[in-house]
């Protein structure tokens, strides 16, 4: 009797891989930092769970770590599995925050300053945790969407969830915001501790990285720029 069932030809094929095909059918990125969940359907974010998990295990047997018989790491594998997909690295596999954007009906032109925003992230040199501050300037116009205070910290906690290099993930939220609120000024400081450089390599328990990005009134206006920089608590 002729088998009815239709055989599925993606059948065995590693959920990452699907993934990764669709990215590149799409010509697209899909650096560390880069967010994808547009390329990954219902259901397979569990299946990637799974498959990180089983390679999580080939990494713990490399390391010669008994699993099988250390109650301390029997469930490791799992546990850092859903720690990168469903926490430290989220923002990856996610899509944005929904943001509820209002508009500027009192035409608000004054400096606005939203921080410190805590925020944590990973080396992606070293996928060692990167924890730290954030400032944001905001100089609207009668033009500019209003956004609720909280979206600032969760559009940076969106962007900092993915293995990220802090220059670069500065820009990026930098570039979020900016799309989204079209403000005359926007100026993002951050600073932050790597455990890249604590942890492990010089071990300097002390040292910090600050940078900032300055767009619009806050790149063409020295006082702007000052007063910005006047009004945020002393670092450190």
């Amino acid at each position: 009797m002729q088998n009815m069932n239709p055989v599925d030809p993606d059948e065995g094929t590693p959920v990452s891989l699907k993934i990764r095909q669709r990215i590149q059918a799409a010509r697209k990125r899909f650096h560390a930092n880069d967010n994808i969940a547009d390329f990954i359907q219902p259901g397979e974010l569990e299946l990637l769970l799974d498959e990180v998990e089983e390679k999580m295990k080939g990494v713990l047997s490399s390391l010669v770590i008994d699993t099988d018989h250390d109650h301390n790491t029997d469930k490791t594998a799992r546990r850092v599995a859903k720690m990168y997909l469903k926490e430290v690295f989220q923002g990856r596999y996610v899509l944005a925050p929904p943001i509820t954007e209002f508009p500027n009906a009192e035409h608000l032109n004054e400096l606005m300053i939203v921080g410190p925003i805590t925020v944590r992230s990973a080396c992606s040199h070293h996928l060692c945790p990167i924890m730290g501050k954030i400032w944001i300037g905001v100089l609207p116009n009668e033009h500019t969407n209003v956004i609720g205070l909280s979206k600032y910290a969760r559009l940076a906690e969106w962007v900092m969830g993915r293995p990220q290099i802090q220059e670069e993930a500065v820009v990026q939220l930098a570039d979020l915001i900016q799309q989204k609120t079209q403000p005359d000024g926007l100026a993002i400081v951050m600073e932050a501790s790597h455990f890249c450089m604590s942890w492990r390599g010089v071990k300097d328990v002390d040292s910090k990285m600050i940078n900032s990005v300055m767009r619009g009134s806050f790149l063409k206006d020295a006082n702007l720029r000052r007063e910005f920089l006047s009004l945020i608590p002393q670092k450190g």
